[in-house]
């Protein structure tokens, strides 16, 4: 993304005072031409970026440049950092007021910190393929102890001991490799290897978290849009898929498909509602989602399905029924 490569370029010349166009270009892994351009929009943003000519020439920053930001500290520096460098600029067409903004908060974080700045961007994904305007629900609740400690390993790259509590499972201590977080509707994960096979913990389930002093075993390097949607990828087409035959309120239809796997057929019923045909991942996964419908859904089949939720429902009418005020 342009706005990340014109913060590592300012970056760079901060770190090497002088770099060559063909330096720069090995560096950002980009052609010369595209580091000429990229020279050219500092400019146009209002960085001193000038060249040197000779055999020892260059582009360099003017001596004693430096933006001005007020009123922000790191933290917030970084998470507008993080807010920046990625798609909000570019569904709200405001790339290149980005450009300028960005290296003004590059710039107001510590020195100790502003090398890495880049990088730790890179170990955050906010809303992956999502519409920026749709309708979003509340953020899950987890503690901001738990959130602060799994952040600073993160950025850091040490590895993080974890209370985790599995779907089913109680809560048991686990120590991980963190490569990165995402949120998606709301919700966030913890992207991580344990013993070297990759993991996906959801922030919610953490109960508690401890940094370790021992550096994660982690490329230095990550692609967190390429992990998310291959991690996505392997959890919507393995384990024990079932496709369920259901009939289920309009109004609660967006509910149903949104948590399937996929839409095998629908149609409109004579009662008014729809019948779907939709694959969940696992026979929990799919009483699950019908179970949170509650009467606005039916499953018509399988019939294993039909008896476990009524079974339920009446294991808790029961419970209910017999309990005094």
């Amino acid at each position: 993304m342009r706005a990340d490569r014109l913060v590592s370029l300012v970056l760079l010349l901060r770190r090497h005072g002088r770099l060559s166009a063909s330096a720069l270009a090995r560096e950002l892994e980009v052609s010369t031409r595209t580091v000429l351009r990229d020279i050219e929009a500092l400019s146009a943003a209002g960085v001193p970026v000038y060249a040197e000519r000779g055999r020892h020439g260059g582009f360099a920053l003017l001596p004693g440049f430096r933006t001005e930001l007020t009123g922000l500290n790191s933290d917030e520096a970084l998470a507008l950092l993080v807010a920046g460098s990625r798609r909000g600029a570019q569904t709200l067409g405001l790339g290149s007021a980005l450009a300028s903004a960005m290296l003004k908060v590059v710039d107001a974080l510590p020195e100790s910190y502003r090398d890495t700045a880049a990088g730790a961007a890179e170990r955050l994904l906010i809303e992956p393929e999502t519409d920026l305007l749709s309708r979003r629900p509340a953020v899950e609740d987890v503690p901001d102890a738990v959130v602060a400690e799994v952040l600073r390993t993160v950025f850091t790259g040490h590895k993080l001991k974890i209370r985790y509590a599995a779907v089913g499972q109680p809560a048991q201590w686990r120590t991980v490799d963190p490569i990165g977080l995402v949120t998606v509707r709301g919700r966030g994960y913890l992207l991580a290897t344990r013993s070297g096979a990759d993991r996906t913990y959801r922030l919610s389930r953490i109960s508690a978290a401890e940094g370790l002093a021992e550096p994660a075993q982690r490329p230095d390097r990550v692609d967190l849009d390429r992990a998310w949607r291959e991690r996505s990828t392997r959890f919507r087409t393995g384990g024990d898929q079932v496709t369920v035959l259901a009939r289920v309120a309009p109004a609660r239809r967006d509910q149903l498909v949104g948590t399937a796997l996929a839409v095998l057929a629908e149609e409109a019923a004579p009662d008014g509602w729809l019948r779907l045909e939709v694959t969940f991942q696992d026979p929990r996964h799919a009483e699950w989602a019908l179970w949170q419908l509650t009467t606005d859904a039916e499953a018509l089949a399988p019939q294993w399905l039909r008896t476990s939720l009524r079974d339920r429902a009446a294991a808790i009418a029961a419970r209910y029924e017999s309990s005094s005020a």
